[in-house]
């Protein structure tokens, strides 16, 4: 469906062409996110800045998302798949911690390339490479919630039916733009001819791009 995610990021800019007079803020999920949230900001001209968010998970299968914690917010829970997968409180604890020494490290590294951009009053878009269980998405839309931006828009090339409709219900999120919804989903990856994994000096060199 997608050649990269720089390809997705372009045809994601083209569906978000009507809010290029807003000015917005995107905002990219690590790492993939930041990718194509780089092709979104480049051609609407604006500012793109990231916003660290770390999948809880699951025991056992650190593939599947239990929930999310964003560097700005409380921990959000699948609490029906916290049950499922027998995360109980010890471990989630554990998790947590976990994640969060790891996104401290990140943070450090990636503020000293580019300084937070404040989303207070702009309108936001948060972009990640796709959808799977929204788990880092949810969490992303609660964080920035926080700091009463005028708009947050949920943008990803791709992500199932369900996930698409739960974000779209969520109070914080003002629109989702999703360029294919599929209703057979095995996951993001499988929508991309090379999806090859993002690490953290691309992500600095795109920050450093837009400094």
């Amino acid at each position: 469906m997608f050649r990269d995610r720089i390809e997705a990021g372009q045809k994601l800019a083209q569906a978000l062409e009507h809010f290029r007079a807003d000015r917005p803020l995107v905002l990219g999920l690590p790492r993939g996110g930041v990718v194509v949230g780089a092709e979104v900001a480049r051609a609407l001209a604006c500012d793109l800045d990231v916003l660290l968010v770390k999948k809880l998970r699951a025991p056992g299968d650190s593939e599947l998302a239990i929930g999310a914690l964003c560097e700005e917010g409380r921990p959000w829970l699948n609490k029906e798949l916290v049950h499922l997968t027998g995360a109980d409180r010890h471990y989630l604890d554990a998790e947590i911690a976990e994640r969060a020494r790891e996104m401290t490290e990140q943070s450090r590294r990636y503020r000293k390339t580019k300084p937070r951009v404040p989303p207070d009053g702009r309108t936001v878009i948060l972009v990640d490479d796709g959808l799977a269980t929204g788990a880092t998405m949810i969490a992303a839309a609660q964080a920035v919630s926080t700091f009463a931006p005028r708009n947050i828009i949920v943008a990803v090339p791709v992500g199932p039916p369900d996930t698409v409709a739960a974000i779209r219900k969520l109070p914080q999120v003002h629109a989702v733009e999703c360029l294919h919804a599929p209703l057979w989903f095995g996951g993001v990856g499988q929508f991309y001819d090379d999806f090859t994994q993002v690490e953290d000096e691309e992500v600095m060199d795109i920050l450093r791009r837009f400094v």
